[in-house]
């Protein structure tokens, strides 16, 4: 196995270079834009509900639609959903939340709809096996003494009982994927030994994407100071290889100048649509990460893993 496994994995590379602008600059107008723009890849929203409060998630930041009230009924979900693919062409689905586990019978469902599915959870509820045609991708943010002041007491025990109850003959790949910030980058080694013992077959690590003006003890100044941490990943792959999923590529993307480049020409806003549940309707705003975000800064794993695939303005600078 490896990152190719992912939600990336089948977004096909354009014949020639990416260009730049931002459609998220449209917003929800992509929706209804004739001819309709095609997003090979998306992302859905099925729940505003969570049973956790994590305090760098980006879905519950102000400013991004996150009502868990009046939301969206199942099979006007999945109606939607069969529009969306058939208007848009889209090919793989990341299902996403709040916990989308919480509406696994509308995952159950919705599966059917797509060519590849992942499934991102918080790993605190038990999976379920869908088969073969999807990747679990759990959340978790160190060892327990890193990961739970950030997610939540007891959390990270929790998640740990979920993933030593996935059988061996499990058929869905189970993946865990760390975001990286200033205050758990000392301690990536450590949960990825905890989890290699595990049915858990791989590891991959996400940078902290702040909110524009955005400082906090998570967040680094800049893109120079967060240098530091991907070397400690790209130490951590040349260890493990196997085990953690980024490719050596995407790290060296993430490095000044190269990164701004990459973020300028974002190869998800190409190719990704993000759907957030809007009382009765989806709607889409900037990009996956929602309206606020500071693109400069970021460090997205899809980002810069797809950009790892394709040829882009930043093989001109990229080694």
């Amino acid at each position: 196995m490896s990152d190719s496994n992912f939600i990336t994995s089948t977004i096909p590379a354009p014949q020639t270079g990416l260009g730049g602008g931002q459609p998220g600059a449209h917003g929800a107008a992509r929706l209804v834009m004739e001819p309709p723009p095609q997003y090979l890849g998306a992302m859905v929203n099925v729940t505003n509900h969570c049973n956790l409060r994590c305090r760098h998630c980006f879905v519950f930041r102000d400013g991004n639609p996150n009502d868990p009230d009046g939301e969206m009924k199942p099979d006007r979900i999945l109606g939607e959903l069969r529009r969306l693919r058939d208007r848009h062409g889209i090919v793989s689905m990341l299902w996403m939340g709040g916990e989308p586990m919480l509406r696994w019978r509308v995952l159950e469902k919705g599966l059917e709809l797509f060519q590849r599915n992942t499934i991102t959870t918080n790993g605190t509820v038990p999976l379920k096996d869908f088969g073969a045609n999807l990747t679990y991708v759990i959340s978790l943010d160190g060892p327990r003494d890193v990961n739970d002041p950030v997610r939540g007491e007891g959390v990270f025990d929790r998640v740990m009982k979920t993933v030593a109850a996935i059988p061996d003959d499990f058929r869905a790949t189970v993946m865990v994927q760390c975001v990286v910030h200033r205050e758990n980058q000392n301690h990536l080694e450590e949960l990825a030994l905890e989890l290699m013992p595990t049915n858990v077959q791989g590891l991959t690590f996400s940078f902290y994407v702040p909110r524009a003006g955005e400082d906090s003890p998570r967040a680094w100044p800049s893109n120079e100071d967060r240098e530091e941490a991907v070397d400690l990943v790209v130490e951590m792959k040349r260890r493990h290889p196997d085990f953690i999923w980024n490719s050596a590529r995407s790290l060296e993307l993430l490095r000044p100048p190269v990164c701004k480049i990459v973020t300028d020409h974002c190869p998800m806003q190409q190719t990704m649509l993000p759907l957030y549940i809007e009382g009765d309707h989806f709607t889409t705003p900037f990009c996956c990460y929602g309206n606020d975000v500071d693109c400069d800064r970021c460090g997205s794993w899809g980002v810069f893993a797809t950009a790892a695939r394709w040829r882009g303005p930043w093989d001109d600078v990229a080694p």
